[in-house]
């Protein structure tokens, strides 16, 4: 221990100094419970402001020529940008461009790449939709529409409880069921915003939204409402920007969706996966994902 060679005087203001800045930090810490919220979030949110986006993944559809033209080629390509995950889309050539699901898996677990999720149609497809996405592994089946029967209350009750079973058949083939929305459920019916109906009507166990936000913008609506009225209920996500005067999307931090906001809600939303998607290029869809992925990389929040 020290030997103090203070004098009595000298330490005895340094004793009271002490006590003084004890006191007022005490008093501060306590006042901060009485700061307003979105002060407090603020403040916690820059506490925290060191996260980095990692595992970054990519909707296939964003690259639906490529994918075409060379799967195999494309996913090399994906890879050696970094992304880590994977969602496949439906296309002409069947749901993974033309690959057999073990290829897909072989090909990707290979690379580095994760399959996640993968966007089906519920049609007369559905049960080898099944068995492909069993033999890719991923976790989750997606829905990419609602069957065409009208914006109305009732249809989307009906289809709620569609997928309700549906989800109850994944369940047993260990899979996950889901459904992606676009802009046209959020239209209002009789005081009620369609989505909503679904989000009522669903088993959240057996049904997993996967929450389209760029869509959710264009459509006048407000993503953060849905974290903060159905918290935990979006475990997957499109992650997108869209143009600030266009009804498109467009490379990340050129639009108007509050990209770093959203992913500060990550965890109120339930999000265990995000995929990037863009549907419209300014000049090559590599060269905006290229722009894209650099912007997340470069991201704290």
């Amino acid at each position: 221990m020290q030997k103090n060679n203070l004098s009595g005087a000298t330490q005895r203001r340094l004793d009271l100094t002490r006590r003084g800045f004890l006191k007022t930090s005490s008093l501060l810490a306590a006042g901060s419970l009485f700061l307003p919220e979105w002060v407090r979030s603020a403040a916690g949110a820059a506490a925290s402001a060191n996260t980095r986006v990692r595992d970054i993944g990519i909707q296939l559809y964003t690259v639906r020529a490529e994918m075409m033209a060379d799967p195999t080629g494309t996913l090399k390509r994906l890879a050696k940008i970094g992304f880590k995950e994977l969602e496949s889309a439906r296309s002409e050539k069947g749901n993974y461009y033309g690959l057999q699901a073990k290829e897909i898996r072989n090909i990707t677990e290979d690379l580095g790449m994760k399959l996640r999720s993968g966007h089906i149609h519920v049609d007369k497809d559905w049960q080898r939709s099944l068995e492909e996405a069993t033999g890719t592994g991923q976790q989750y089946i997606i829905s990419a529409v609602l069957p065409s029967r009208g914006q109305t209350i009732e249809h989307y009750q009906e289809s709620a409880d569609a997928f309700n079973k549906l989800g109850e058949e994944c369940k047993k083939a260990n899979l996950h069921f889901g459904y992606h929305n676009h802009d046209s459920e959020f239209e209002t019916v009789k005081g009620e915003v369609l989505y909503d109906v679904l989000l009522k009507h669903t088993d959240p166990a057996l049904v997993t939204m996967e929450l389209d936000l760029g869509w959710v913008v264009a459509a006048g609506h407000d993503p953060f409402h849905y974290f903060s009225k159905y918290p935990g209920r979006f475990p997957l996500w499109h992650l997108k920007d869209m143009a600030k005067t266009e009804r498109r999307s467009t490379e990340f931090g050129q639009g108007k969706v509050d990209i770093k906001g959203l992913l500060q809600q990550a965890k109120q939303s339930g999000m265990k996966h995000f995929f990037l998607e863009q549907e419209e290029y300014a000049h090559s869809a590599f060269e905006s994902i290229q722009l894209d992925y650099d912007y997340l990389g470069k991201l704290d929040y």
